[in-house]
């Protein structure tokens, strides 16, 4: 059953209007992971977090339970059933319920959404500096191959974004995007030349106000002939890179208005050069996307030598938090008729009015760690017991005893954005959390 869904979800698309991300096909530069004897063990714990419990009455609405994610779900036309994603009996697989909920919700084509606005917002921009030429693409399958999410866009073999402590794997073969850059190759495969891909996107990761297990991505591809370069005095890196620049300065008034930018150089496996761009916004510098000249190797093995392009990526939750003044990632899920009600379709940057301010409840959780254990394990662990309702997990001390033993207290911030939480509610949801932590990163309590 697998495999079949898998093959349309590669094939099968609704063309539309899309967008990309902003560091997000162009994530940060991230340290290799480290061999270790415990590695495989690691994999095996990363795999195992489906929650152990019910959540909570007060987590219902955020669909933590097996129950309320086992509807079939469709993106692109095609049915993509629970059974195909979460794999209690695969160890390689690592998606909990929580994460399949969200498959096909596509909080970006909702129009009166913030990530609506903002997505359409940047396809009219390009609309009107390229009439007609930039294809849109955004309800493409969120499963894709290895190949396509690390081979394809070359990112190194022994790079840590291929790990199991970071990306939600389906199979060994199969993942949730980790960016929407999974779909470059197969684009350029099929001969497009100007395209903007925008899609939710999966990464395990840290709990915090600014990071979710999904957002959204945009990326935009642009592919030039040596026609097009011919007589400008360049070579056809350096012309790529005029546009892009250009371009991209432009996209970013057309957002922020007259603003101070200045462009920063980096790395991407992808790209070569590699850039930032940054505007001064507020008072501060805000990175605003990543995005580079496309490496040769890319275009080569998709049918476009002596061929150059340029490539950017968006992140669209971080551009809307600024934009919208929208100060927790987790409210653009919400259902709360006060936030989707203060949404218009077409209108960028109506300032968000907080609705409530139900306190946090704070409880701690000590244990000593062991040699898989990992910060993403750990979070994974309490959304799927606590769902949207988890605020922030933070380190708040540590140390090493003359044994060798090394001990982590975290601090878990329990708050709804729509409700004050019962006590019993959050001494349940801590008690549960404990016990998973326990069970399932085989640590000791403290």
């Amino acid at each position: 059953m697998r495999p079949l869904i898998r093959t349309a979800c590669l094939r099968a698309r609704v063309r539309a209007m899309a967008t990309l991300p902003t560091t997000a096909a162009f994530p940060s530069t991230r340290t290799l992971s480290p061999s270790s004897p415990s590695r495989a063990r690691r994999l095996l714990l990363a795999a195992s977090f489906l929650p152990s419990a019910p959540p909570p009455a007060g987590a219902r609405t955020f669909r933590t339970s097996a129950a309320a994610a086992a509807a079939p779900v469709e993106v692109g036309g095609v049915k993509i059933a629970r059974e195909d994603v979460v794999k209690e009996d695969d160890p390689t697989n690592n998606v909990p319920d929580t994460i399949f909920s969200k498959i096909g919700l596509q909080l970006h084509r909702r129009d009166d959404h913030p990530l609506g606005i903002l997505k359409n917002t940047i396809f009219s921009y390009f609309d009107k500096s390229f009439p007609g030429q930039f294809v849109k693409f955004d309800d493409l399958c969120p499963l894709v191959s290895t190949k396509q999410n690390f081979d394809d866009v070359l990112v190194p073999a022994d790079h840590v974004s291929r790990s199991y402590n970071d990306t939600y794997y389906v199979d060994s073969q199969t993942v949730l995007r980790c960016h929407t850059s999974a779909h470059q190759a197969e684009l350029l495969r099929e001969g497009h030349t100007h395209f903007l891909v925008i899609g939710d996107v999966y990464r395990r990761d840290s709990i915090d106000s600014t990071h979710y297990p999904v957002f959204h991505q945009m990326e935009g591809f642009r592919v030039f002939s040596p026609d097009d370069w011919s007589g400008s005095g360049m070579d056809g890196t350096a012309y790529a890179a005029t546009d892009l620049k250009k371009t991209l300065e432009g996209l970013a008034t057309h957002l922020f208005g007259a603003v101070e930018m200045r462009w920063v150089d980096t790395y991407f496996p992808f790209t070569n050069p590699s850039f930032e761009l940054e505007i001064y916004f507020q008072g501060d510098w805000l990175e605003v996307l990543g995005c580079g000249v496309t490496e040769q190797e890319i275009l080569k093995s998709n049918g476009r030598t002596d061929h150059v392009a340029w490539a950017f990526g968006l992140g669209l939750e971080r551009l809307a938090m600024v934009l919208f003044d929208i100060p927790d990632i987790r409210l653009f899920w919400s259902n709360d008729q006060r936030f989707t009600s203060q949404f218009s379709k077409g209108k960028l940057g109506i300032k968000f009015k907080p609705f409530s301010k139900f306190p946090p409840c704070y409880k701690d959780v000590s244990f000593w760690i062991n040699d898989a254990f990992t910060e993403n394990n750990l979070c994974e662990v309490v959304r799927g017991i606590a769902g949207d309702l988890v605020e922030e997990v933070k380190l708040i001390d540590n140390f090493t005893n003359k044994k060798g033993m090394t001990s982590h207290c975290y601090r878990i911030a329990y708050r709804s954005m729509e409700r004050s939480l019962t006590d019993e509610e959050i001494n349940d949801m801590q008690w549960n959390v404990r016990e998973a932590v326990k069970s399932k990163l085989e640590v000791e309590l403290r």
